[in-house]
C-alpha cells in the first residue's frame, strides 16, 4: 500500500521503532507486536511491545502498555492529540481502549483479518455512533509487519523456540 510521503515521513521513525519492539518481543516468545505513543507535537510519549506470556496478563497487548505508559507521563487518562503507532491492526479490546483514550489517530502496518476492529473484522473506532471517531492510517510498513508474524507463526509450528 502506498500512503501519502508526509504521512510517511511523519510515522516512519516510530514505525520503525515498533517493529523493532515487535521484534524482540518474538524473540523472548510474544506475538510480535510492538506500539508507539506519540504526543500532539510528535514526541514519542510512551512504547511497548507485547507481554502476554511474560505477564501472565491476556490484556497485556502492546497498545495497552503503551497508552498506560503515555497517560502516565501526561497525567491523565485522555490522550488528546497523541498518534498511536503500532505494527498490527488493534483487537477490539484495544481499539476500545484507544477510543476511550480519546487518541486522534491509528497508524498501523499490518491488517489484522480474524479479530481487526480498525476497519478489517470491525471498525469500532470510526463507528459513528460513537462520541468520539478515531483516524486510521494503515499499512505503514505493513509487508515488514507481516513478515515478523508470519515467520514468528511459522517458526511456532515448526517447534523452534523464539
Amino acid at each position: 500500500m502506498s500512503l501519502p510521503g508526509l504521512t510517511q515521513q511523519r510515522y516512519d521513525a516510530a514505525m520503525r521503532r515498533a517493529l523493532e519492539l515487535a521484534r524482540v518481543a518474538g524473540l523472548a516468545g510474544e506475538v510480535p507486536v510492538g506500539a508507539v505513543v506519540l504526543g500532539a507535537e510528535g514526541e514519542v510519549l510512551a512504547e511497548a511491545a507485547n507481554a502476554r506470556e511474560t505477564e501472565h496478563d491476556p490484556t497485556a497487548h502492546a497498545e495497552i502498555r503503551a497508552l498506560r505508559a503515555a497517560g502516565a507521563v501526561l497525567g491523565q487518562s485522555h490522550l488528546n492529540g497523541c498518534t498511536l503507532v503500532v505494527t498490527l491492526e488493534p483487537c477490539t479490546m484495544c481499539a476500545g481502549a484507544i477510543q476511550l483514550a480519546r487518541v486522534a489517530r491509528v497508524v498501523f502496518g499490518a491488517w489484522e483479518p480474524k479479530t481487526g476492529a480498525c476497519g478489517s473484522v470491525r471498525d469500532v473506532l470510526r463507528d459513528p455512533r460513537a462520541n468520539h471517531q478515531v483516524e486510521v492510517v494503515a499499512g505503514l510498513h505493513g509487508e515488514d509487519a507481516e513478515a515478523l508474524l508470519r515467520d514468528f507463526f511459522a517458526s511456532r509450528r515448526s517447534g523452534e523456540c523464539g
